[in-house]
């Protein structure tokens, strides 16, 4: 059996694999939801246990179906994530939310409950509540998600007692800008940076184009595939991680492969010419 390779999470105690699973526009019922469910549980016996969700993701019915997924796993096998909307995101709120959030998903504790994106409510009130749900047990870490470098700088000094353990951003081959300033910040203060969208908004470089020609020959050198190559790239620095959606089980294998798969520095440097980040700084991109 596969296990994806892990690594610390921040400045946490904590090792998670460095492919996790998105679940946002997961199927909604049906045959489909079924295939996506089971594709959850195999990434997991792969060990792709860092499980991502969200109260907004089908208004719940992402979290439901992870429950449903989760359900005879143990639950210190896990790494479960969720976030609060932003419309939500008042002191009190945040609680109910993530209590709801718990309910969905069918366990006691979440591994760490992030803030959506930035909206109306001022940090300090759901910094407050996200520590308060850390020290009643609800969630073990918290964290942000869509969060530039000023608005970083903001939530850490909004924080009392407990860091800020993730942010956090859309992250794929074709949009590298959190590299410029979000990634090194991170870095820096021990923040786990986590790429979601790893493959884009349904648009991949197609085998047609020069991008998708490099991501072929590449992987054709290394007996992968060219989504396989864009995943080892995108974990290749130290403290991140990405969580690509699979709805199939074979898809759930291939993204587990994935981080067994060493890129050389050739590999690299062609990846750099064919997808450059951004000449400078930018504001940063989300979905």
């Amino acid at each position: 059996m596969a296990l994806v390779r892990t690594r610390p999470f921040g400045a946490s105690r904590y090792d998670v694999p460095v492919i996790g699973q998105g679940t946002w526009n997961l199927p909604r019922s049906g045959a489909p939801l079924e295939e996506a469910k089971r594709a959850l549980r195999a990434g997991i016996e792969l060990g792709m246990v860092h499980i991502d969700s969200a109260e907004m993701y089908g208004d719940g019915a992402s979290e439901r179906a992870i429950g449903e997924a989760i359900a005879g796993i143990p639950r210190e096998r896990l790494f479960l994530v969720s976030k609060v909307l932003p419309s939500n995101a008042s002191y009190e709120q945040t609680i109910r939310s993530c209590e709801a959030s718990l309910r969905r998903l069918r366990t006691e504790y979440l591994d760490c409950y992030l803030l959506h994106w930035r909206g109306a409510y001022p940090l300090e009130g759901t910094m407050a509540a996200l520590e308060r749900l850390v020290d009643d047990g609800k969630t073990r870490m918290l964290g942000v998600s869509n969060f530039d470098v000023a608005d970083l700088e903001e939530a850490r000094s909004a924080l009392r007692t407990h860091p800020l353990a993730c942010n956090q951003v859309l992250y794929h081959l074709e949009e590298r800008g959190a590299e410029w300033g979000v990634q090194p910040f991170c870095a820096l203060h021990g923040i786990a940076f986590v790429g979601y969208s790893p493959f884009g908004s349904g648009d991949f470089p197609s085998e047609g184009t020069p991008g998708g020609k490099v991501l072929n020959e590449i992987a054709a050198r290394h007996g992968a595939t060219p989504r396989q190559v864009a995943l080892a790239f995108l974990v290749r620095l130290e403290g991140t991680f990405t969580i690509p959606k699979a709805a199939h089980v074979a898809h759930a294998r291939e993204n587990a492969a994935a981080a067994s798969l060493e890129l050389g520095a050739g590999d690299l440097a062609a990846i750099e010419a064919a997808f450059p980040k951004p000449g400078r700084d930018e504001p940063l991109a989300m979905l």
